[in-house]
């Protein structure tokens, strides 16, 4: 009988731990998405800790990517003070398509006045030079044929010239100015001046020397003064006064411009008036306003030192020279269409 009881108090022994063995398999498979869902209802009112949890192995690749309004998006509170920007890779960032954004406070017009060059201004503009600089020549020259022309008048042709050069430096020069005009063969006038010009501005010289007129009729020499320069607006302006034997005198002034209308063509407009202080009966010569002539050419500039030109020419006498010139049988007004070249060297 005790070994009977022993057998059933052994058996219920094993058959107690059988089930609490099966019972406690039977607590691990239950459901845990819904206790969590109960413990998560039951819980809703209290803070949730997630310093805990471990997402390192959730998949976010499926999920739909939530769609966000930038407009409305406030960036004011962002803060990226914490970011590292060394590391960022912005290669295959394409901003081909974006437009640059209009800075509010960016001016629409120039700057004025002009701010102040700066000594990095001047160290771009003339950065070191790696030679030597060279001075230019002290000594010059120069030699301008501004019309060398012909022209059909009367009985048949004339030709004409004016001349002036000079060879010195940038203040003190000799120079050279000559005009003439020979008809059907015979040289009617011509004269030439030997002058020392002094520069009293970039624009402008004082000039002082002779002049010689060998015609017409009989020779003669003048001594003279005068200023020769551009004036503004680009007008070349020579006047010159002149003072001969036996208390002589005479002013000539000459004004001339050049009207770009192309880069190489130019249309040069010239006027010329001469005057004297005096009756020359044997030259032709009537004291006040004698003669004005002006021309208006233009001229095709192949390059700077050649260049041919057309153009018309018109001379008009006054004064005692007009009355000469018709008790001689001359006209005075004369009209002439003229052909030329204008070089220098």
């Amino acid at each position: 009988m005790k070994t009977t009881a022993r057998i059933s108090s052994f058996a219920g022994t094993a058959l107690a731990l059988g089930l609490s063995v099966a019972g406690a398999a039977q607590a691990q498979s239950h459901d845990h998405a819904a206790m969590q869902a109960q413990s998560r209802k039951a819980d809703a009112s209290k803070p949730v800790d997630h310093s805990k949890m471990d997402h390192s192995k959730m998949d976010h690749s499926a999920m739909p990517a939530p769609k966000q309004d930038q407009a409305a998006t406030d960036h004011s509170g962002m803060d990226h003070s914490g970011m590292d920007q060394g590391n960022m890779d912005h290669s295959g960032m394409d901003h081909s398509g974006m437009k640059p954004a209009a800075r509010p406070d960016a001016p629409s017009e120039p700057r004025e006045p002009i701010p102040t060059p700066t000594e990095a201004d001047r160290a771009a503009a003339f950065p070191p030079l790696s030679r030597h600089m060279q001075h230019a020549s002290e000594l010059n020259h120069y030699l301008l044929f501004n019309r060398l022309e012909a022209a059909d008048v009367d009985h048949g042709s004339a030709q004409a010239w004016e001349a002036q050069g000079w060879i010195g430096n940038d203040t003190d020069r000799l120079w050279l100015r000559s005009e003439g005009e020979r008809e059907r063969g015979h040289t009617e006038s011509a004269d030439l001046e030997v002058l020392y010009g002094r520069a009293i501005s970039p624009w402008w010289d004082v000039v002082v020397g002779a002049r010689h007129d060998f015609l017409p009729r009989q020779s003669q020499s003048w001594a003279a003064i005068g200023v020769q320069g551009m004036s503004p607006y680009k007008f070349e302006i020579a006047a010159t006064a002149y003072v001969g034997d036996s208390g002589r005198s005479a002013l000539n002034f000459e004004a001339e411009y050049e009207l770009l209308l192309t880069n190489r063509l130019i249309l040069q407009p010239l006027i010329e008036v001469d005057l004297f202080g005096s009756d020359d009966p044997r030259r032709g010569i009537g004291s006040g306003l004698s003669t004005v002539e002006a021309g208006l050419r233009l001229r095709y500039e192949f390059t700077r030192r050649f260049a041919p030109y057309v153009g018309i020419s018109r001379e008009r006498a006054f004064g005692g020279t007009a009355d000469y010139r018709r008790a001689d049988g001359e006209d005075i007004d004369d009209t002439r269409v003229v052909a030329g070249l204008r070089v220098w060297f």
